[in-house]
């Protein structure tokens, strides 16, 4: 559906001739000594011209041991330099880059360290003993190599120089696992051409420029983190502050002290900071107002946390949304908070995007149905799952997402939820993010996930699961007086749980499918 509305983004810059290597090359060349990425926890600053150097001394060192490009590196570390250097460098020589999250637990890292058929894993001090004991025991020709997470790579002088070798725009640069809460993990493949596509969206939606500098808060082992923190600044020739991990303290004394003009975040640490006591989480507005805007993604930001951040910090806030297969941004809201569509997480930028039944009709605006995306940004596929992968596109070509939404005439994507978390009670479908909104509208609440649990006169039934914000008790009662009020008694869970913490993804998202299984195997243990 065309949109009528004018047009609010930048121009998308054409990457499709472009690879890794090559803008790291040009950035070294026109401006050397210019600060690509900035390093908090140990002051460290990476200029273009030092990322040249380091990413062809990898190449070197990896052609050393008997690498070759288009074989698959690993990277199991956190955040820092050395993650930065080992990400990009490993592209700039033509190998694929294989990240993995270093907190989705053993049995799914012996699964996607064999799948994956890494030559080389690079493991940081607090992931290399675990890595080493699973390599030993299950794959003994894989070699890892030790680094340190906030210094830059530590690399022995190669004994002989490495035949350069210069990828094109369709080689592979990048696997990375999907969370796998529906079974194994599916391996993504994208290519430089794809990588950079997800890079362009990004800096053509938020109008992106040399003179910008974006803080980076989340994982590089998942898709924001690589692609709008780290593609957007590549193409755009500005730069990055990454701190090891996202810490409540020190956010906003790294947006200040840094200079930072935007930031990527997942609506968890967005109710984080807003719910934040500790001293230096809440800075004076003109301390901020160097902020061009704040950007949610990876999950649903509910109307109540993004109305009540605006105003507390004074910050635009720019709700998207992204997926791994997509290289992240597939729709974003404008920078003009005029134009935002509270709830939406926007409209489409850089690619194509369509509400259909689920295979290739589509439909009208209002209609509710599958999210589908095609564009320079879709993967490859999925490695070694070329069933999964037919699975994944209709037709016609469109990336079926498995979230559903609406659009209204405007273009303006509305999510429903996921088809397979979709709420079936007594026949009627209901929508796990009508319910989320009702309760973070609710005082003290810093997390909520409904879900559907199975009932024997319903069929299903609606539980909600609550975290509530540091000193704050929640009166289940009052809970459920409220929902009462605003969604009636049919949609109003029959049980809530409050709970520590809700189980999330690498990105932050929630995870319902892993609360239905905490919630029944309790109800089970208490029947």
């Amino acid at each position: 559906m065309e949109s009528n509305a004018p047009r609010v983004f930048a121009e998308v810059p054409d990457c499709s001739a472009l690879t890794v290597r090559q803008l790291v090359d040009r950035y070294a060349t026109t401006c050397p000594d210019k600060a690509f990425a900035v390093f908090p926890d140990s002051d460290l600053v990476l200029n273009w011209s030092e990322l040249q150097k380091t990413c062809r001394k990898l190449h070197a060192y990896l052609d050393s041991l008997g690498a070759k490009p288009g074989d698959r590196i690993g990277m199991l570390t956190a955040n820092g330099r050395a993650a930065l250097e080992l990400f990009l460098g490993c592209m700039y020589g033509g190998f694929t880059i294989a990240t993995f999250n270093p907190v989705a637990g053993e049995a799914a890292l012996r699964y996607v360290l064999d799948h994956s058929e890494v030559r080389v894993l690079f493991a940081d001090e607090a992931n290399a003993d675990t890595a080493a004991r699973i390599c030993g025991e299950e794959l003994p020709d894989l070699k890892v190599v030790r680094t340190k997470a906030t210094e830059g790579l530590a690399l022995p002088a190669a004994d002989r120089s490495a035949v350069p070798f210069s990828p094109g725009p369709e080689h592979d640069a990048l696997l990375i696992y999907t969370s796998g809460t529906t079974g194994q993990p599916k391996g993504v493949i994208h290519s430089h051409a794809s990588l950079l596509a997800g890079g362009a969206n990004t800096m053509a939606a938020h109008h992106l420029t040399p003179e910008d500098r974006a803080l980076c808060v989340l994982p590089l082992c998942h898709i924001n983190g690589q692609v709008v923190t780290v593609m957007g600044p590549l193409l755009s020739g500005s730069s990055v502050v990454m701190p090891s991990r996202f810490r409540v303290s020190r956010f906003w004394d790294w947006v200040s002290v840094h200079h930072c003009t935007w930031f990527s975040a997942v609506p968890t640490i967005i109710s984080y900071l807003l719910g934040a006591q500790e001293t230096g989480a809440d800075p004076e507005k003109k301390v901020l107002a160097h902020v061009r805007f704040g950007r949610s993604a990876s999950a649903a930001l509910p109307p109540a946390v993004h109305t009540a951040f605006v105003e507390r910090f004074g910050i635009p806030l720019v709700e998207t949304m992204g997926i791994t297969e997509t290289a992240a941004p597939i729709l974003s809201n404008p920078l003009n908070p005029k134009v935002h569509r509270i709830g939406s997480p926007g409209k489409s930028c850089g690619n194509e995007v369509r509400i259909s039944d689920g295979h290739s009709t589509i439909l009208e605006s209002g209609s509710e149905g599958e999210i589908q995306v095609r564009g320079h940004n879709v993967m490859k596929g999925y490695l070694k799952d070329p069933e999964k992968t037919r699975e994944a596109f209709t037709r016609d070509g469109w990336y079926r997402t498995g979230d559903l939404g609406q659009m209204d005439q405007d273009g303006y994507v509305f999510v429903t939820g996921r088809i397979k978390e979709l709420i079936i009670k007594g026949g009627e479908n209901i929508a796990p993010r009508e319910i989320d909104d009702v309760l973070y509208q609710f005082p003290g609440v810093l997390e909520a996930a409904a879900i559907g649990v199975s009932d024997s006169r319903y069929g299903e039934e609606i539980a909600a699961c609550v975290v509530a914000s540091p000193g704050n008790l929640i009166d289940v009662d009052a809970l459920r007086a409220h929902c009462k009020k605003n969604l009636g008694t049919f949609k109003t869970p029959s049980a809530f749980h409050l709970m520590e913490t809700l189980p999330k993804g690498p990105s932050g998202k929630i995870q319902r499918l892993k609360l239905v299984d905490e919630i029944q195997k309790s109800n089970t243990r208490d029947a």
